[in-house]
This record gives structure tokens, C-alpha cells and sequence, in this order.
């Protein structure tokens, strides 16, 4: 119905294919092309290492499905057909993977570490990247002492929750500051010009207000066409919360791991403050395109995590994504006059990919020596080096955890061979 994709970057094509400037199959290509490299080179390798489904495993193929549907009722039978395919498929990926002589799943589990210590320090570079190098010193610092702190007196709980929130609500709170301090010296400059001109400054808002804006035609109709599909979403809603709250989903690479630990409050913490970075994205590109986020603006999943039973899950999670649906005006109003803290939404998403991509292809090349050794590592590293070398047919990000795969795949078939001796443990 084209009502909502997962694929953030599917999303702005989504406006031509609605009023008839682009084909269901060109679509259908474009969802294709920007989505295959997480399906197959994170979704599934990170399905495979945690057990616990993710986004890219699950929503993404749902966009191209629901895309390439011709027919509405063929969709929930493709989307459902799917979702069998990856709960089946991936138990019996498990059984079998665990039984070859080089076991390059429980090798992915090297992964866990990384991820989850260097996603800690993703607002630590936001608020360098943003607010230079003095402000971003200091958060280091005092993040690097919080993670101590937690693992000193509370050893239970995930030692980076307590450093991110802080990390988050700095960033917040810089952001803030510098838009509330332009926009006070903004009305001081304005009344000063108006002033000298004659002109009040209320008329001068009034003649602006006056003005025809396109965008604002854009957004206000794309808002009307989205509410008024309000039960759909509202059913969306209930559905990826109750997921969330069966805890075999989780929202991210940090998530995950933690969802499979049973961390179920750290894991609600670390997709909460993740979700910031993502907020002004989403409202922005639904607001262009009329198309929403199949999770919304995400604040279902840590939601879906810490519900009591599934029967609740359903009504909280239908009553989130109908508040965020008829807030999505209001959103993009507040986002408009919020420049800093828009920037600080790119700069927290940039900063999330950095951190990642540090920890996935640090994590990958543990895999591969537990898998291999120096073996392990010559064909894991060399895979990755070979796909930037070659333009990165693969998203960098699913690059190494891909390699990790073909990697095991590998060294079991030199075993099979006798050219090849796994390493013990």
C-alpha cells in the first residue's frame, strides 16, 4: 500500500511511486538494491550468531515484498511466507552449522563484545563531531568513568546504559542550548531591524506566515494520507510490540546480544536512546514521501521489551504508533525550529555507523582466528579488503560479518579436503 517501509533510504522514492511517477517494479528494484547487502551480510549472519531475529533479517525483505505486490492480499501471504521461511530456516541453519568440524556460529558470538562496549561511546562522538574537540574530551572522560563505576558497583547491569543516557541527554542538551541561544539572538536582531524600519516584528511574522510554502502543502497532505490509515498502523503497532515483547526480536546489533543474554532492561535502554538518532529522520522522510516507518519512530521496540504479557503489548504498542501517527505533524513543526538538534539526530546516526563499523570488523576478525587462526583471519580480512578494493559491492557493514560466513564455509570444505585442522575449543 506503500504506506511504510523499513529501509530508511527506500523511503524518499516512495513519493513517485505514490502519485504514479515510478513503477511497482522500478520500486521494487530500487527497495531491492538498497536493502539486499543488510539482508544477507547482517541481518542473517547477526540472526545466525544471537538466535534472536532483527529488522534487517525481517522488515527489510517485507519491503521488497510488499512492494513487488501487485495485489493487497498477495502481500500478507508473501510477508507471511517469509516470516516461516526465517524462523524455520533459521533453526535448521543452527542444527546444522553446530554439528561441521569449524562451528563459524558460536564463532560470530566473538562479535558480542565489541558491539556492545564500542556502541557505548556513540555520543561521545556525536558531541565531538558537533561540539568540537573540548566538549567531546570530556564526555569521553566522564563516560569512560561511568562504565567503570557501573562495573564496580553494579556488576549486573550492562556496564554502557548508565554512560549512554548521560551521553544522549548531553548531546540533548548542548543541542538545546545553541538553538534556544540563536533564537534569543535572532528576535534581538529582528526587533533592533524592525525597529529602525518602522516595521513591528509582528507584522514582519505575520507577512511570513502569510507566504505560500510548497513544502508545508507536502507535509500537511502526506500527515492527512497517513492518519487516515490510522487502524493499519494501530495493528502495525500491536504486532512489532508484541514481537518486541516475546523477546526473540531485537532492534539492533547491541540489542540483540543482549536480548540473547536475557538483558531484557539494558537491552529496552539501549534501543530507547538509539532511537534519537533516528526520530527527525523518520518524521522528516515520512512527511515528504507519505510513507511512515514500519517500527515507527522505533520507541515500540524498548517499549515491547519490558511488557509483563503479550495481551498488554498489544494495546501499548497500538497506542504508541497512534500517538506517533497524529504527532507527526506537530514533530516536524518542533524539528523545523530545532536545527542543532536536527544535526545532532545526523551526527548521532553517523556517530552509530562509526562506532559499529569499528566493532562488527573488530568482532569478525576475532570470529575468524577462533575459527581458523591466522588462517581464519587471512580469509576473513582478505574478503573484507577484497570488497572495498572492488567498490564494496557489499555495504562495508555487512562486509565482515559476511566474510565471517563464506570464511567458515571455507575452512570446513579445506577440512573435508584434509588440508585444514580446526583449532581446538
Amino acid at each position: 500500500m506503500a504506506l511504510a517501509v523499513f529501509n530508511d533510504g527506500v523511503r524518499p522514492f516512495m513519493l513517485d511511486f505514490i502519485q504514479g511517477r515510478s513503477t511497482r517494479s522500478a520500486t521494487t528494484a530500487v527497495s531491492f538494491g538498497l536493502s539486499a547487502g543488510f539482508i544477507f551480510g547482517l541481518g542473517a549472519p547477526m540472526a545466525l550468531s544471537t538466535g534472536v531475529l532483527n529488522p534487517w533479517l525481517v522488515f527489510l525483505p517485507t519491503d521488497i515484498l510488499g512492494i513487488l505486490s501487485p495485489k493487497k492480499w498477495i502481500a500478507p501471504l508473501l510477508g507471511g511466507a517469509w516470516g516461516a521461511v526465517v524462523v524455520f530456516g533459521l533453526n535448521g541453519a543452527n542444527s546444522v552449522a553446530h554439528d561441521l568440524p569449524v562451528d563459524f556460529l558460536t564463532a560470530l558470538q566473538q562479535m558480542s563484545t565489541p558491539i556492545l562496549f564500542l556502541f557505548t561511546l556513540f555520543p561521545v562522538l556525536a558531541i565531538t563531531k558537533q561540539f568540537g574537540r573540548l566538549r567531546g574530551g570530556i564526555a569521553a572522560v566522564v563516560e569512560l568513568a561511568l562504565v567503570v563505576m557501573t562495573m564496580k558497583i553494579w556488576p549486573d547491569i550492562f556496564p554502557g546504559s548508565i554512560a549512554m543516557a548521560v551521553g544522549v541527554l548531553t548531546l540533548i542538551g548542548f543541542a538545546v542550548n545553541k538553538d534556544l541561544a540563536q533564537r534569543k539572538s535572532d528576535r534581538a536582531e529582528a526587533a533592533k531591524t524592525a525597529a529602525a524600519g518602522g516595521v513591528t516584528p509582528e507584522l514582519k511574522n505575520g507577512a511570513a506566515d502569510d507566504a505560500e510554502d510548497p513544502m508545508a502543502s507536502l507535509f500537511s497532505a502526506s500527515a492527512l494520507r497517513l492518519r487516515r490509515h490510522l487502524p493499519l498502523f494501530m495493528l502495525l503497532g500491536a504486532g512489532v510490540c508484541v514481537l518486541a515483547q516475546s523477546h526473540v526480536f531485537g532492534g539492533g546489533e547491541a540489542t540483540s546480544f543482549l536480548i540473547a543474554k536475557g538483558d531484557y532492561a539494558e537491552a529496552a535502554q539501549v534501543d530507547f536512546y538509539r532511537a534519537f538518532g533516528f526520530v527527525p529522520l523518520i518524521a522528516t522522510t515520512a512527511l515528504a514521501s507519505g510513507a511512515y516507518g514500519i517500527a515507527g519512530f522505533t520507541f515500540v521496540y524498548p517499549i515491547g521489551y519490558l511488557m509483563p504479557n503479550p495481551f498488554i503489548a498489544v494495546v501499548v504498542g497500538a497506542a504508541v504508533f497512534a500517538l506517533e501517527v497524529l504527532a507527526l505533524s506537530a514533530i516536524g513543526r518542533v524539528l523545523g525550529k530545532l536545527p542543532s538538534v536536527r544535526d545532532s539526530s545526523e551526527h548521532l546516526r553517523s556517530a552509530i555507523g562509526d562506532a559499529l563499523g569499528l566493532a562488527i570488523l573488530f568482532g569478525s576478525l576475532m570470529a575468524a582466528n577462533v575459527m581458523g587462526g591466522g588462517l581464519g583471519i587471512l580469509i576473513v580480512g582478505g574478503l573484507y579488503l577484497l570488497n572495498e578494493s572492488m567498490g564494496r559491492p557489499v555495504v562495508r557493514m555487512a562486509a565482515a560479518p559476511a566474510a565471517v560466513i563464506v570464511g567458515g564455509v571455507l575452512l570446513n570444505i579445506l577440512y573435508w579436503l584434509d588440508l585444514f585442522t580446526p583449532i581446538k575449543g
